[in-house]
């Protein structure tokens, strides 16, 4: 049998290319550190290198216009990756593992168990050479047109598009986990303050990761580009705050941190994410009413207007491309309009929920301006009695102006993001 790790694997694998779904955040939940390590680590090569494994297979095939199933794909990626990259695995690990999956009637294709073995024990023979040749193929092969108009969006602010590979070739190493205290207490061993953002802590290279620490409430996983995100200044403290499309929790939390006499309402439809939310909010201690609710329909039944209204909006994830890499293969299946009216029809419901003088934050992990930015000047042609806030600091690698935060992704270690901020006059 296949270990566990290596299963998770090809299961993930499974979801991307064969059911062109997103892999979920719990994949590995129920592993131990060390098999979730590894796990972690075979399946961002898988994804990242996805491009040059399949031509490489291609020609060791003696009839490559014939290809070969996903399962055997599958089989030979996780092998030869192994092989290639990860050093510490043994030959006999990485090619009998994988030649059992060929055999799983489910993750695999049973007859291609001789070929599978075959191909890997061919490399097996010079480790070493076979990842220079992999490492040697051209790196578009591992790119898609998704990927490239999100890499050109990117970095067209700052006028950088003559900077794609290197931008590439940054989303090609797995990202650094980012973590914040919620409540007072020692901060596990390892976990040290991060100087690109007041209150985040990074994690030494080797550290333990902190499960125990995150599972009772007192710190949270949350990317640096989250913590400068809530790291605005405000003229007068919000009284009542909504936070819509609240799930997991991090900016909730965020919120009262920053102001816990204020009357906060976290808004979310998915009852699943939203049962996530409460558990997440109950066990930091965060004091919020929990509306299960399609954001756009709550704002339009309620009679509440708000201080400060945060619309973390649905969008395509396309700045999250290093930490979530299936979305360079599956970005282009994106229904990228209905993602828009979405966001519009929110956005429209919020509107008339701010008080004179409330601020609205607008913000999506994309790069693409059309999530971002563009509704922003949109907002403030339609609509005269709301202007830019400059609540972000100016001139930081975060923000070129206070109104909008947009972190340069060449010297920026989080996830991409817009974000805006108006203000009703």
């Amino acid at each position: 049998m296949p270990t566990e790790s290596r299963t998770r694997v090809a299961q993930a694998l499974h979801l991307v290319f064969g059911q062109g779904s997103r892999i979920p955040d719990h994949w590995d939940s129920d592993l131990n550190s060390e098999d979730a390590a590894f796990a972690q680590a075979l399946l961002g090569l898988c994804l990242r290198r996805w491009g040059r494994l399949q031509a490489y297979i291609l020609t060791k095939l003696s009839d490559p216009d014939r290809g070969i199933p996903l399962g055997t794909q599958i089989s030979l990626a996780i092998g030869f990756a192994q092989l290639a990259w990860l050093p510490g695995i043994s030959d006999h690990a990485a090619v009998n593992e994988a030649v059992e999956l060929t055999g799983d009637r489910v993750l695999g294709f049973p007859p291609h168990k001789g070929l599978v073995n075959a191909l890997l024990r061919a490399g097996v023979k010079n480790r070493e050479a076979l990842c220079t040749e992999l490492n040697r193929m051209p790196a578009h092969l591992d790119r898609t047109p998704f990927a490239d108009r999100v890499m050109k969006a990117a970095l067209a602010p700052r006028h950088q598009e003559h900077l794609m590979e290197e931008l590439w070739l940054k989303q090609q190493e797995p990202p650094p986990t980012f973590f914040k205290a919620v409540k007072d207490g020692p901060i596990p061993e390892g976990l040290m303050p991060d100087p690109r953002v007041a209150g985040a802590l990074s994690m030494a290279p080797g550290t333990r990761f902190p499960r125990e620490w995150l599972q009772d409430g007192t710190g949270m996983v949350q990317d640096c580009s989250s913590q400068a995100l809530m790291n605005f200044s405000l003229n007068n403290p919000p009284l009542r705050i909504a936070d819509l499309c609240a799930a997991p929790g991090g900016k909730t939390t965020s919120l009262f941190l920053r102001w816990p006499a204020a009357e906060i309402y976290s808004v979310e439809q998915n009852p699943r994410r939203a049962r996530r939310l409460e558990e997440n909010l109950r066990a930091r201690g965060v004091k919020a009413q929990i509306i299960i609710e399609e954001a756009s329909k709550w704002l339009d039944q309620t009679q509440l207007s708000f201080d400060l209204i945060l619309l973390d909006a649905p969008c395509s994830g396309s700045g999250t491309l290093r930490k979530h890499p299936e979305l360079v293969w599956l970005g282009d299946r994106l229904d990228e309009q209905s993602l828009s009216r979405t966001q519009q029809t929110i956005l429209t419901a919020a509107l008339p929920r701010m008080n004179k003088g409330g601020i609205l934050i607008y913000s999506v992990c994309s790069w693409l301006p059309e999530e971002g930015l563009k509704w922003r000047d949109r907002l403030l042609t339609d609509f005269t009695d709301l202007e830019p806030a400059p609540i972000w600091p100016e001139n930081s690698v975060q923000s070129n102006n206070g109104n909008e935060f947009l972190p340069d992704p060449l010297n920026w270690e989080g996830e991409g993001f817009q974000a805006f901020a108006v203000k009703r006059k």
